[in-house]
């Protein structure tokens, strides 16, 4: 694939692409005026004037969304003591909104699919606080291990269950504490960082059969915290799936759906192929089949987080491709197919900077528009029927 040699520093393949989904080239022009976001740990606000100092730069607060900060798009957080101390985390403000569009109360069991790499988990366990539960699950090991070392870092892990599924078939219902713990040894105690050689052997040994034994797998628990209501259960108790109709009654009451992509808005990510080279960009984002594959998995990801809800529960589907194919025909498709599925209003956001999708109640986040990464979000309701 050639580069351009107009202006434009995207091949001529990616500008056809964008213009293919209805979407202006400019958009990928607005990233140096795109600010870098943090949100800030919630109790460390008293400490805004020391992390500008170290930072070097004011610290502007995201006045549509709370606990969220803008920075300059070149300041480099990762060497700064407050990162250090987990005081604050990288997440973009379009993210941000995608998780607030789910209201998290106070008690709330909420399912985060596709939790890699873990901003938006960490997010939504700042915002349920002490009550309730997060189950964050996503497909690869080491990506999950990436969200296990977050909430470790933030201490943000107590009400958190992190497990190694598919999330296209994950069934695993939502924990609750339990108080009579049982004295046998075959329940899980309080979660060690460090364990035992037996149990590494264990774990490696039950990885390598599942390896082996892919049709027959369940979910690898890679992390629970005191209250994430895994302590005192024993391992069916634990992954005993239930019923659609059990669902209705003991599903999650939210569900986050941030589906694997190509990522095509995300500016920061597409600016990385002018160094992997354009060829990588024609495999990993414009390569047709590679796209309608993921479309079939976007759907079964947001088709089973929705069977996973509880009747009245709320859903976010949210994706970080700004094409049609992957948010507005994928949303369409699955309500035709689901009639107790209805599109929702999200609260709140006739304060966001951001545009109606191509469907009614949907949103879109991009740089032009919204000073952000691009963003497109949906929010549904399992009504009863």
């Amino acid at each position: 694939m050639e580069e351009r040699t107009s202006n434009s520093p995207l091949p001529d393949a990616f500008v056809d692409f964008l213009d293919a989904n209805g979407l202006d080239p400019s958009i990928y022009s607005a990233s140096d005026l795109t600010p870098r976001y943090i949100r800030l740990k919630p109790g460390c606000e008293s400490q805004l004037e020391e992390i500008e100092a170290e930072m070097g730069c004011k610290v502007e607060k995201v006045f549509w969304l709370p606990g969220f900060y803008s920075l300059p798009p070149n300041v480099q957080i990762a060497n700064s003591k407050a990162y250090r101390e987990g005081k604050i985390y990288g997440i973009d403000a379009a993210s941000g909104a995608a998780v607030s569009a789910l209201n998290i109360s106070a008690g709330d069991h909420v399912l985060d699919l596709c939790a890699a790499p873990g901003a938006k988990l960490c997010m939504i366990l700042d915002l349920l606080g002490d009550l309730g539960s997060v189950t964050g699950v996503d497909v690869t090991r080491h990506r999950l291990a990436a969200c296990r070392t977050m909430v470790q870092k933030y201490e943000l892990g107590d009400h958190c269950r992190l497990l190694v599924a598919d999330g296209t078939t994950f069934s695993l219902f939502p924990t609750r504490n339990y108080s009579d713990s049982k004295s046998c040894e075959s329940v899980f105690k309080e979660w060690r960082s460090r364990r035992t050689w037996k149990e590494r052997k264990k774990a490696a040994r039950d990885r390598e059969n599942a390896h082996m034994n892919p049709g027959i797998q369940e979910p690898e628990l890679l992390f629970y915290g005191k209250h994430a209501g895994v302590v005192g259960l024993s391992k069916d108790e634990l992954f005993k799936t239930v019923s659609d109709s059990e669902l209705l009654s003991c599903g999650y009451d939210k569900v986050l759906v941030d589906a694997e992509c190509t990522h095509d808005g995300s500016i920061k990510h597409i600016q990385k192929f002018e160094h992997w080279g354009w060829k990588t960009l024609q495999r990993r984002v414009l390569d047709a089949e590679r796209t309608d594959s993921l479309t079939v998995l976007q759907l079964k990801l947001l088709s089973n987080g929705f069977r996973l809800l509880k009747a009245g529960g709320l859903l976010v589907y949210s994706t970080c491709s700004l094409t049609i194919a992957q948010n507005e025909e994928v949303v369409a498709q699955f309500l035709k197919e689901n009639g107790s599925a209805e599109l929702q209003e999200i609260s709140g956001a006739e304060s966001w900077p951001c545009r109606s999708g191509g469907i009614l109640k949907t949103l879109r986040f991009d740089p032009l528009t919204s000073q952000t990464s691009g963003l497109f979000v949906a929010m549904i309701r399992k009504i009863v029927t």
